[in-house]
């Protein structure tokens, strides 16, 4: 009498492997990268990313205008006490410059700087995060050392999901992406010590995002953004 010969474990697991690759099925999730990961948020983008933005310890300030941006951060300033801003992006200091506002504009005071001001590639109202790139002016040094960080975005900048980000960078650069992209969630944090949270820990500790409304912009003024 024959024995059944008696199979392992990992030939039985190779036996189902070549059967399913054998047999033809059709996707059942054809529409996978083009569905919602989340729940659809009727929402304002500018709202859910200002909640989201506040619940991470970041602070959000809207702006109908240039001029109300400077005002906005004259004010916090002054009640700051900051005395050291450094600013590398050409088009943001031409817009500093405007206003005649205070700004080092190159890496000669950097160890010192006390807030560092940079654009951004996108903003993510998901979770309200933001997207910065090494393709931008300020590169990521600013974005990382200085004890704040202040981003200067526009309202078009405003996407729903990450996914909704890089596709605006794939607009942007098309073939030639940025070597280094980076998501920034709120001010930097880490719990590691006794499960403390402690902002500041590995970056910056103020996390600040000005929004400027360029739905109503003169054309010559949305041309100098880009």
């Amino acid at each position: 009498m024959n024995k059944k010969p008696i199979t392992t474990p990992r030939e039985r697991m190779l036996k189902n492997i070549r059967k399913a690759l054998l047999e033809k099925r059709d996707n059942p999730y054809p529409n996978y990268e083009d569905s919602p990961v989340y729940p659809p948020n009727h929402e304002l983008l500018e709202i859910i990313f200002a909640e989201e933005l506040n619940k991470i310890s970041g602070h959000f300030l809207f702006c109908e205008d240039e001029i109300q941006f400077i005002e906005n951060i004259l004010n916090l300033a002054e009640e700051k006490d900051w005395l050291k801003i450094i600013c590398w992006d050409t088009k943001l200091q031409q817009l500093l410059k405007k206003y005649d506002y205070p700004y080092i504009g190159d890496d000669s005071g950097f160890v010192d700087a006390e807030v560092g001001i940079t654009t951004c590639e996108a903003l993510i109202a998901r979770n309200g995060s933001v997207l910065v790139s090494s393709a931008q002016q300020s590169g990521r040094r600013l974005s990382v050392y200085p004890h704040t960080h202040i981003v200067l975005a526009y309202a078009s900048q405003l996407v729903m999901d990450l996914k909704d980000a890089f596709a605006l960078l794939k607009e942007k650069y098309e073939e030639h992406l940025p070597s280094n992209i980076t998501v920034i969630t709120g001010p930097s944090r880490t719990a590691d010590i006794e499960k403390t949270l402690v902002l500041g820990a590995h970056g910056p500790k103020e996390f600040y995002v000005f929004l400027i409304d360029d739905s109503t912009m003169p054309t010559e003024d949305l041309d100098k953004k880009e």
